[in-house]
């Protein structure tokens, strides 16, 4: 009889234990997914705005016989526009390929229409993320300006404003859904422990009764929380790099763009696994140590 009575409270002890294990390992999955789908959002979104380029022109009108002496002012000045802080990638663009793009844009094969290049070379400047502000586009437009050799800078200012104010709405958005899911896997992660906890109540007031510390009683019990966290985390994990793999591969892009990022990702959706699940361990199990034995049957 006494056999059974083990036997049943060893199976019951390892479905509660698997039941953890799925709760933080399907919590922790969808919460590693928001954290991938927010750091490509803000990759997609910094894309996006390197697109929107600045435009600045060098003087159309010298005479032929300085080409050389311009052609090495403009050299100079583009090596010095690629410098300024606001700058990410800069082209130059010279008169003839500017023709080039004219007619192309036109539909013209024939030179007829264009006897000499009578469009200015240029330079396309295309901007760190964070410059596309409306708050620091003038001040990336003035530090262009200032460059000896810009006579004219322009932007569609218009566009850029719109293009930022809804890429960061969309941003807030997927943030604001990702502290949720923070919030919801601490939330069924601590109610999972508690309940493992709660059907070991009698045992945890027995130790405590027959003189046992409070740190002793905890100890086990915190060793276990920071295993079946482990495990869960790591679950989860696994679970998110097969589902990120299937889907990269599905459209074609790489599996990891930015180490540092997805490191940092596992190492924050292991931690939280952990975490949770020993602060939610160690707060479940004081509570029992706090309550009388009467208690106990009201809880």
């Amino acid at each position: 009889m006494a056999k059974s009575v083990d036997e049943f409270n060893k199976k019951r002890l390892r479905s509660s234990n698997i039941t953890v294990v799925i709760s933080i390992a399907l919590v922790l999955f969808l919460l590693g997914l928001m954290g991938l789908i927010l750091i490509n959002a803000q990759k997609y979104s910094d894309y996006i705005k390197e697109q929107l380029v600045v435009n600045a022109y060098f003087d159309e009108n010298y005479d032929a016989k300085d080409s050389l002496k311009i052609a090495k002012m403009e050299a100079e000045t583009f090596k010095e526009v690629q410098t300024l802080a606001p700058v990410k990638k800069a082209t130059y663009i010279t008169r003839e390929m500017a023709a080039k793009e004219a007619k192309k844009s036109m539909g013209i094969d024939s030179d007829a229409l264009f006897e000499e290049n009578i469009f200015p070379s240029s330079i396309e400047i295309a901007l760190k993320p964070e410059f596309v502000d409306p708050a620091k586009i003038n001040q990336a437009i003035k530090a262009i300006k200032s460059v000896p050799g810009i006579i004219d800078v322009k932007n569609d200012s218009t566009l850029m404003v719109d293009v930022y104010n809804n890429l960061s709405r969309i941003l807030k958005w997927i943030l604001g859904f990702s502290i949720l899911f923070l919030v919801l896997a601490v939330v069924l992660i601590n109610n999972s422990i508690r309940l493992k906890i709660f059907s070991k109540r009698f045992i945890i007031k027995t130790m405590q009764l027959v003189g046992a510390k409070r740190r002793f009683i905890l100890k086990p019990f915190i060793t276990e929380a920071v295993i079946l966290g482990a495990i869960g985390s790591g679950i989860g994990l696994l679970a998110l790099c097969g589902i990120w793999y299937y889907f990269t591969s599905q459209i074609g892009s790489a599996f990891v763009q930015d180490n540092q990022q997805y490191v940092w990702l596992v190492i924050l959706v292991f931690g939280v696994g952990i975490f949770i699940s020993v602060l939610s361990t160690i707060v479940a199990t004081w509570r029992f140590l706090r309550s009388n034995v009467d208690d106990l049957y009201y809880s």
